[in-house]
């Protein structure tokens, strides 16, 4: 933790050194000394603490000074720190307006010049003043604070990165935080061009993007090298798992990730059915075990990045990144899972990040407090968020379209959701409209069994339908499916024709795609079983058919 703050104010060059100088031999150890020339410099420097969220203890003040006293002062200051400690220096003339200060504007003592020797006539006030001070602090938060709107789409993308890269932050909304206001005043930014993010060097920025907040907490974004052993495209439980098992057999991996590692695993709030686990754990826990695991072999790590093609050129693979530079490896993993399906329904798309999300379980959470939250679908992941919900949410509401969760769901969800009071099942439902002006206000929902429709209030709507590949960009070189999954090994035959961009005289691996060396693993290849525990072990087991592969062409 930053050390508090003594501050010390005096317009007299001589005297604020001098009383500088006292201060940092008693307690430099302990606190951070800093000294102004004048109320204003000194307002200035305070506001930079309120950026950096560093405390200050104790406010150590010349009354006589030109422009603003020391009473005009710290009347100001006390509206930034309310809880220092305020002290006045005073010459014996101006005793009178000290014993005023202390009546009306609760200065805690005065100081009378000079105060030599310290050890009588400065320390012994000081000490019992920053004793009480000590008493009743309370260390403030030192990560990152992001101030915005709850209903604004931006807000929501940057509290969504910072959730799944589980990086914590402090949420502070513009709406009901006098704090909030303050912190956007004093770093004169727009409320208009929210959310703003705070970091702990007390610098700044406006509506980042994911790339710029990723840059700035350390993350990596650029690869280290031209060529690896191995590549991964996507970081979710597949990804992690190839990346440990390749790294710590001696491949030099490289695994790169677009959003945040954990893919969809990692927005689940509970994975209950996951081996070794038995009071279960959460998706992010899940992801940043495998992260550490990961990095401990030495995998390297790219997120947020994004792959937008790839290239066979004899025995390597290319692939090219989203700022245009290509990296390149004798072995090529898709781990890409899959991203939520969209429900398209008139409303949702303007709405959505402002009251309507898709997955977005943990970040959202908090912010539902004592609500009534929505939530659409009737697989694990949707059992498993309304759960989490239960635990803030007044009250959880799930819209089914079938007659039960029975087909879907896992049977320890149904049974904890029928145990839990405040979750209510609504079987036959769909939602068809969303509606809001600049946030959602109320959806209008729809039984099919008795063909009855009603508009009922909501402000947060989650969306559970299902997910869909994204390998819109693979058209053209990795053979899919009609529904864009990847096809690997023996589906790739199709009445013993020869398979597209095939060139060698061995069958593809199990895990093989159509062009050899080119692996795809997890939710994302056809015919894969959608769980958490399948795509571990796809993972793990096709790094075995990399080293296989690798043993013929190298």
């Amino acid at each position: 933790m930053a050390k508090p703050v003594i501050i010390t104010v005096d317009d007299d060059p001589e005297v604020l050194q001098a009383v500088a100088r006292d201060l940092r031999q008693e307690y430099g150890d302990r606190f951070r000394i800093i000294r102004a020339d004048s109320g204003a410099s000194a307002l200035e420097a305070l506001e930079q603490l309120k950026l950096r969220n560093q405390p200050v203890s104790l406010f150590l003040v010349d009354q006589r000074m030109p422009q603003m006293s020391g009473v005009e002062f710290l009347e100001q200051a006390m509206s930034m720190f309310p809880d220092a400690k305020r002290a006045l220096l005073t010459a014996y003339a101006d005793t009178d307006a000290a014993i005023r200060a202390i009546n009306n504007t609760k200065i805690d003592y005065y100081l009378m010049k000079p105060w030599d020797p310290p050890e009588e006539r400065l320390y012994p006030v000081l000490d019992d003043l920053l004793d009480d001070w000590q008493a009743g602090f309370h260390p403030p938060f030192e990560g990152i604070r992001v101030i915005g709107n709850r209903w604004s789409p931006y807000s929501h993308q940057v509290k969504d990165f910072l959730a799944r890269n589980q990086v914590p932050y402090q949420w502070l909304d513009i709406e009901l935080s006098e704090e909030a206001q303050k912190l956007v005043e004093y770093s004169e930014c727009d409320k208009l061009h929210l959310p703003i993010v705070l970091f702990g060097d007390g610098s700044h920025v406006m509506q980042p993007t994911n790339l710029q907040v990723a840059e700035k907490i350390g993350l990596r974004t650029q690869a280290e090298k031209p060529f690896y052993d191995l590549i991964i495209v996507g970081g979710g439980p597949a990804g992690l798992a190839a990346a440990v098992y390749a790294a710590s057999e001696g491949l030099r991996t490289v695994m790169i990730e677009r959003e945040a590692p954990g893919g969809q695993a990692g927005t689940s709030s509970r994975i209950e059915n996951y081996l070794g686990f038995p009071t279960g754990l959460s998706g992010g826990d899940l992801a940043r075990r495998g992260v550490t695991q990961a990095k401990r072999f030495g995998v390297e790590i790219l997120t947020p990045q994004e792959v937008k093609g790839i290239r066979v050129e004899n025995q390597y693979r290319f692939v090219q990144l989203e700022d245009g530079s290509e990296i390149s490896c004798h072995a090529l993993m898709l781990a890409l899972g899959v991203s939520w399906r969209r429900l398209d329904i008139p409303g949702l798309d303007r709405l959505t990040g402002a009251g309507v999300y898709y997955g977005a379980a943990q970040a959202e959470a908090m912010s539902c407090q004592d609500e009534d939250v929505y939530i659409v679908g009737g697989a694990n992941s949707a059992g498993q968020a309304a759960m989490y919900f239960s635990r803030y949410a007044k009250h959880v509401t799930m819209l089914i379209r079938g007659d039960s969760l029975t087909k879907s769901m896992s049977q320890y969800l149904i049974d904890q959701i029928a145990q839990t009071l405040n979750i209510t099942v609504k079987t036959h439902t769909s939602v068809r409209e969303a509606k809001g002006e600049t946030s959602l206000e109320s959806i209008t929902i729809h039984n099919s069994l008795t063909g009855e429709t009603q508009t009922v209030p909501a402000t947060s709507l989650f969306i559970f339908i299902g997910a869909v590949p994204r390998t819109e960009w693979l058209d053209g070189v990795i053979e899919r499916d009609q529904h864009g999954y990847i096809i690997t090994g023996p589906d790739l035959q199709k009445d013993g024709q020869r398979i597209k961009g095939w060139t060698l005289e061995r069958d593809p691996f199990l895990l093989e795609t159509n062009i050899p060396g080119v692996f795809a693993v997890g939710d994302v290849r056809h015919g894969s079983v959608k769980r958490v525990a399948s795509g571990v072990g796809e993972g793990s087991i096709c790094v075995q058919f990399v080293h296989r592969y690798l043993s013929n062409v190298l």
